[in-house]
């Protein structure tokens, strides 16, 4: 295959990918990857490292809106990226000594569980009840709506630390955001509202794909001639993606064509690991 045709095939995979990841919120490594691995036979340690510098681009550009919209919660979210950053870290030096083909596992299950999740219908909540470490370390915040500044706490800041260390250890072992691990974390653990998990999320991925790039970097792994198509087609397809979600009434059956195409890749990449064929 020539390289002109290599490119090309990549920047189209990689439109969709952050088409596909902008419109589920999910992040567009979780198709990437796949993509490289098995479509172009690209060695995974490789696929990571692209992957993650564009995670750091997408997020660079939509957290950006959502911080100056106000419903970021900046001060968590720095909190929070004390775990997730030293679990990325840990992770991606994991990642150099484990064979790919348990990486091709794992992240296949990692796949499957973030297509349930992107299934999973949640409804709204606002706890208001005091948490004394949250309130000591000032996470409490507001957030806007059309009727005013609706007030939230913070709750189970001990156990959102843990899971978000967890998600740092996933991100820098398999090259995604683990956004859906992060929303877990702030939304099912700590109980803030869902929209400023989503959000918070959002802003802390691009933070800690940073941290294990530096160690995909000083490995040799980050291949400019790789990642230049992949960060151009993502974030062309991120900015589509953004687009189609403002005009479009439900986001039902987008969720299901995530979840079908991502349940897909989950199962090559656990039968091509399996099988030692990545």
């Amino acid at each position: 295959m020539s390289v002109i045709i290599f490119t090309v095939i990549i920047l189209i995979g990689s439109y969709f990918a952050g088409l596909l990841g902008s419109l589920t919120g999910l992040g567009g490594g979780v198709v990437i990857i796949p993509l490289l691995t098995l479509l172009l036979k690209v060695d995974i340690h490789y696929a990571i490292g692209a992957s993650l510098v564009s995670v750091i681009a997408t997020s660079s550009g939509s957290a950006a809106a959502y911080v100056k919209e106000g419903i970021t919660n900046m001060r968590l979210g720095m909190f929070l990226e004390i775990a997730t950053t030293a679990g990325a870290m840990c992770g991606a030096m994991l990642a150099v000594y484990i064979p790919t083909q348990y990486i091709a596992i794992l992240f296949g299950v990692i796949l499957l569980f973030s297509a349930i999740l992107s299934l999973r219908k949640k409804a709204e909540q606002i706890i208001t009840e005091k948490s004394y470490l949250a309130a000591k370390l000032k996470l409490n915040s507001s957030y806007p709506t059309a009727a005013g500044p609706v007030e939230y706490s913070v709750r189970n800041v001990g156990g959102g630390f843990v899971m978000m260390a967890f998600a740092g250890v996933i991100s820098g072992l398999l090259g995604i955001g683990s956004g859906a691990l992060k929303v877990i974390a702030m939304d099912t653990i700590m109980r803030i509202p869902f929209k400023v998990s989503t959000t918070t999320s959002n802003f802390m991925i691009g933070v800690t794909a940073s941290a294990s790039a530096v160690v995909y970097l000083q490995r040799g792994y980050i291949s400019p001639g790789l990642v230049m198509p992949v960060v151009i087609g993502v974030l062309f397809g991120a900015f589509t993606g953004s687009k189609i979600l403002v005009h479009t009434k439900s986001s039902g059956w987008l969720r299901w064509v995530f979840a079908i195409v991502v349940s897909f890749l989950a199962g090559q990449m656990i039968y091509n690991g399996i099988t030692g064929n990545i």
